[in-house]
């Protein structure tokens, strides 16, 4: 019961001394703390290295060889994470773009979501909890971002 009250709090906290302005979440200019999105789609997220980087949409993404980064080339919206690469479960229950910790993440149908993992939460356990409803929820926040 206390955790039902303590997320949102911790999320709302994070959105407000963190928020962003774009609608990919990047540091810098690198996109996902540097780590290669096609890496999560082998089951192990690597940091990526600017020696293998490449622009896209005006972000810089890093990739752990020439392979990956020749993968992401090729199909990059089958590689990218949803959301811009925020928090999935704060977008679907909140509609708030939210920091993630780049090495908590899920895969479903093809699709890669990444979540907020700092202070003692992980919100990947409540997505799982309810994923289906918080994809369509989330599907819908994130449009209003694209709309603006």
């Amino acid at each position: 019961m206390k955790t039902q009250f303590f997320i949102p709090f911790l999320l709302l906290i994070n959105s407000i001394l963190f928020s962003q302005t774009s609608n990919i979440n990047k540091e810098n200019g690198v996109a996902n703390y540097g780590y290669d999105v096609v890496s999560y789609f082998s089951g192990k997220p690597q940091p990526g290295s600017a020696n293998n980087a490449v622009k896209y949409q005006g972000t810089n993404y890093y990739f752990v060889s020439p392979e990956n980064k020749a993968k992401f080339q090729k199909e990059p919206g089958k590689y990218l994470p949803l959301y811009g690469g925020y928090c999935a479960f704060a977008m679907g229950d909140y509609g708030k773009k939210v920091d993630v910790n780049p090495k908590t993440y899920k895969i479903t149908d093809g699709k890669l979501y990444l979540f907020y993992n700092k202070l003692l939460t992980n919100t990947l356990t409540s997505w799982i909890k309810d994923e289906k409803n918080l994809t369509i929820k989330a599907d819908k926040n994130w449009q209003k971002f694209n709309t603006k």
